[in-house]
């Protein structure tokens, strides 16, 4: 069974033009995100930047990371990772996981505990979860204020499968004053942007038209759902500190102040 990493990295941009060369603390968030898959992952496992922009591809080489050339008119990471899988000539049992270029920061177990699930378990999807403390959830719920689509929930049932996603807080609580004194854990899951396939599955999730429910939230994966495929929601441990994407120029800057509060991750 291959394993292929894709880190899909598109150089237009609205909010923050050629997102991939841009410099966080000195490091470009390509470069952050190719050294979380090679601190993430061990063995054979072939990583790749998918790319529609030249200038991208020579700075993943600079890294020392082979790029992909992949069409300037697929938009969606997903997209980008089946044009990899392709264009590299995966196996048709091969996992291809879309590692999101704009998402360094992310928990360094997320990707591997992604793979192991596909390699030993039998679920068509596989994507990482982190179970929030209250502080945490006091963070979501007030940053949802804000910004009410931006921060996604899981619920999952008892053997780990999702069940839904969801840009609301779910599961609705009764009684939380009770479970805050019993426990220091939350039962909220946040979702962490980061999905592994199996390229059957990849294949028909991009044959799809999206659905009427992935359009309502906004959420790919419900697609996924809808198609009936199975997707493991792994939990997985938090990050060092919490940042979900690069998006806007205000995102650099919280990232750098959190790197100057935290610590670098590059190269850990």
């Amino acid at each position: 069974m291959s394993i292929l990493v894709v880190i899909p990295a598109r150089g237009p941009s609205t909010r923050l033009p050629m997102k991939p060369l841009r410099m966080i603390a000195g490091r470009s968030l390509l470069h952050r995100t190719i050294d979380l898959a090679r601190r993430s992952v061990a063995g054979d496992v072939r990583i790749v930047v998918a790319t529609d922009d030249a200038r991208i591809a020579e700075h993943a080489g600079l890294a020392g990371i082979e790029a992909v050339m992949t069409d300037a008119a697929i938009t969606s990471g997903s997209g980008r990772a089946l044009a990899a899988a392709r264009a590299t000539e995966a196996a048709e049992d091969a996992i291809v996981i879309n590692l999101q270029g704009d998402a360094p920061f992310q928990p360094v177990g997320a990707l591997p505990a992604v793979i192991a699930a596909l390699r030993d378990g039998s679920a068509d999807v596989a994507t990482p979860v982190v179970r929030l403390d209250w502080p945490a959830l006091d963070a979501l719920r007030l940053h949802k204020q804000r910004a009410p689509f931006s921060g996604t929930t899981c619920v999952r049932d008892t053997a780990g499968r999702a069940l839904w996603f969801s840009k609301t807080i779910l599961p609705a609580m009764r009684d939380e004053a009770s479970l805050r004194a019993a426990t220091a854990l939350s039962p909220v899951l946040r979702h962490v942007g980061l999905y592994g396939y199996r390229l059957p599955a990849l294949e028909r999730y991009e044959a799809a038209a999206p659905t009427e429910l992935e359009r309502l939230e906004g959420l790919e994966q419900l697609r996924l759902l809808d198609l009936h495929l199975t997707i493991d929601a792994v939990e997985v441990a938090p990050a060092g500190f919490d940042i979900s994407g690069i998006d806007t120029e205000a995102d650099i800057v919280r990232a750098e102040a959190l790197i100057a509060q935290h610590g670098d991750p590059f190269g850990t």
